[in-house]
């Protein structure tokens, strides 16, 4: 079998500059590089490069696939549209953070041995499909967080010693809203990070549904009207400075969670688990 891996990082927010180009085609000389992506392929040796001191410094998003089953996501946001505190709470096995800067940077791996990648022109449009996921974090939507949450405990499923077994007990973290609609970037992930379906219908039977800002346009009118008057010459300000997706994205985030529902209980991994491998037997049964 031979071997293949594929890189890629995307600037969204602000592209590299020449200066900062050349330093990014110090880490390779093979790669295709634009002033909003870096591109590159492996079919023997390794990339030389550090993939998070080029998320800390350079890009905003990062995909590495390999034809051995590892799947590896990242995401770069301003903390002030993703609180790093929020994210502390869906962190486990194949999800991790960090913040460098003014950024959080998150970190999704999923690795599935038992078959290969298949294609090399799949991997090309993989970070495409799974970008939405970054603006949809940025507007306070947490599925995306669950989601990988989610998949890191389903690889217990397939691996008996992924985790201790005392792990059974552990209480998932904060169930978002709209698990049973998913977006296509949050589907995309989903499939990217191996999630099991029944897992994930398991999950969403407490996840209330997802009210869009479009379909309560007077609620969202009302809300806007009760803004202190400094937060309305703040954003205005920002706006005329050409920060107009940034702030979309903070007023999104902010009646997104002044007008989120009421939590559901929160219930184990082994509860998630158990329940998951029942519906999947009753499914077969079925079936």
């Amino acid at each position: 079998m031979s071997e293949y891996q594929y890189y890629e990082f995307l600037a969204i927010d602000r592209p590299l500059d020449d200066e900062e180009q050349a330093e990014v085609r110090e880490v390779s000389t093979r790669a295709t590089i634009t002033d909003t992506r870096f591109v590159n392929v492996y079919h023997w040796g390794d990339f030389r490069g550090d993939p998070v001191l080029l998320m800390n410094n350079y890009y905003d998003a990062h995909l590495h696939v390999t034809n051995w089953g590892t799947h590896e996501v990242m995401f770069r946001l301003p903390c002030d549209l993703l609180d790093p505190d929020v994210v502390e709470d869906y962190l486990v096995g194949g999800v991790s953070s960090w913040v460098y800067d003014e950024f959080v940077v998150l970190d999704f791996v999923s690795d599935d041995l038992t078959g290969e990648f298949a294609a090399d022109d799949e991997a090309e449009s993989l970070l495409e499909e799974l970008l939405g996921v970054r603006a949809e974090l940025a507007t306070g939507d947490l599925r995306p967080l669950y989601l990988a949450w989610l998949a890191a405990y389903g690889v217990w499923e397939r691996d008996e010693y992924a985790f201790d077994r005392d792990a059974d007990n552990n209480l998932e973290p904060p169930v978002p809203p709209g698990l049973g609609t998913l977006t296509a970037a949050q589907q995309a992930l989903a499939d990217f990070l191996h999630l099991d379906e029944d897992l994930l219908a398991t999950a969403a039977q407490t996840s209330p549904p997802v009210e869009e800002t479009t379909q309560a346009p007077s609620a969202l009118a009302n809300w806007v009207t009760g803004l202190p008057e400094a937060d309305k010459d703040r954003l205005l300000t920002r706006v005329v400075q050409g920060e107009t997706a940034g702030v979309r994205a903070e007023l999104q985030r902010r009646f997104r969670d002044d007008t989120s529902h009421t939590a559901p209980p929160r219930r184990t991994v082994g509860q998630l688990l158990d329940e998951a491998a029942r519906r999947r037997t009753g499914t077969e049964a079925a079936g």
